[in-house]
């Protein structure tokens, strides 16, 4: 265990709503061992952004951990040279270039047909029944499991997510994640066959394309799937809350102050729906007065690095005229999240234009409850609209 000072919180009022105590963690204890997560934190976003890019030290890399036990070892838990030949094989799916050349267009058409046919409900829940299913038709395009309908995406996306969380060890959310990884290989055995003879820009297509085995294309698949449904259904839903429940900022855009893009980032650095990296300690090492021992596991809280004081003029506020450049919402070393260009397109070029103007007057309906420390967003939030 590293020589950090021990700080415990309450587990229950932490996934409520943890930035009481990462404010209070900043303040007294920047790199501090929560007893109640087994885990040293890293609070600060100069260090974190300095320290994530040392994986000599803190590594991705965890045989043992829960996410290489049940969808294998993915790109995620790799370093250095094998992590950067996936990441450049996955490039060419995600690139900017084809983001804009490809996926746009996609986005577009797809958001359309969606909108259009909910828009005659007038009410609905923005995360579970509008968030939720932009994010899964765009997880569908962009993996390439076209063969795959949104809500089965959303289910077994949840179930990985569940089962990498499953620290308790509960033998039915197991068997469940592993239910789950049974039906994306099955999907992405049936839809390998047809990229073979018809390439294109999805994920399954420019692996195979750039000679990953199909083992290990399945294994990436996975990846995005888990990283890929939740963060994005939640960044969704949340920029729309935040817009809504601050007509001052939603007003900043609408007047051409602001962009879409900007009340996304700063939705993205103020709530932070990936709230949090796990790391292993790889080596010996002192940083800030604390000694790390090699099997040290190590959280990079990326939503307090978010709100650091020292940083951040408004840390707590929504507020579009502050300056989201050294946020680090999407992480900050080589492991910076690959659907980046992706998200931004999906949420601030498409979905956040497109749904406020095909759903007049757009406003809340009821209270907005958010829920999550690692992974953060609002779990149920009731609309309506003319």
């Amino acid at each position: 265990m590293s020589t950090a000072p021990v700080f415990s919180i309450d587990p229950r009022a932490f996934w409520h709503d943890p930035y009481p105590t990462l404010k209070q963690m900043r303040a007294q204890a920047p790199i501090a061992y929560v007893p109640e997560l087994g885990a040293t934190l890293m609070v600060k976003r100069d260090d974190i952004a300095v320290n994530e890019k040392l994986i000599e030290v803190f590594s991705s890399v965890q045989p043992d951990g829960l996410m290489t036990q049940l969808m294998g070892q993915n790109m995620m838990r790799k370093d250095g040279r094998d992590h950067r030949a996936e990441r450049k094989a996955i490039f060419p799916a995600i690139s900017p270039k084809t983001v804009k050349q490809v996926w746009r267009a996609a986005f577009d058409e797809m958001a359309d047909l969606v909108l259009e046919d909910l828009a005659p409900l007038k009410q609905a829940d923005m995360t579970s029944d509008i968030a939720r299913r932009l994010a899964g038709e765009a997880l569908c395009l962009v993996t390439g499991l076209t063969n795959m309908d949104w809500q089965t995406m959303d289910r077994v996306s949840q179930g990985l997510v569940d089962g990498c969380a499953n620290y308790a060890g509960d033998p039915a959310i197991e068997a469940h994640c592993r239910d789950c990884v049974e039906t994306i290989d099955r999907h992405v055995s049936e839809r390998l066959q047809a990229n073979r003879e018809q390439p294109d820009h999805s994920l399954l297509s420019v692996q195979y394309q750039a000679g990953m085995s199909d083992r290990q294309n399945g294994i990436n698949i996975r990846l995005a799937i888990s990283g890929g449904q939740n963060e994005t259904r939640d960044a969704i839903a949340g920029t729309i809350w935040a817009l809504l429940a601050h007509p001052n900022q939603r007003a900043r855009v609408e007047q051409g102050q602001a962009t879409w893009l900007d009340a996304f980032e700063e939705y993205a650095r103020w709530m932070s729906p990936i709230g949090m990296s796990p790391r292993r300690v790889a080596q010996a090492y002192e940083f800030g007065g604390v000694r790390f021992e090699p099997e040290d596991r190590v959280f990079l809280m990326f939503g307090s690095g978010n709100r650091d004081e020292g940083i951040f003029p408004n840390p707590d506020r929504y507020d579009l005229s502050q300056d989201t450049t050294p946020a680090i919402s999407f992480g900050a070393g080589p492991h910076f999240c690959a659907g980046a260009w992706i998200s931004r397109c999906l949420i601030a070029e498409v979905v956040l234009p497109k749904l406020f103007v095909r759903f007049e007057n757009l406003r809340l309906a009821g209270e907005v409850p958010f829920g999550g420390w690692a992974f953060r967003g609002p779990l149920s939030m009731p609309v309506r609209w003319d």
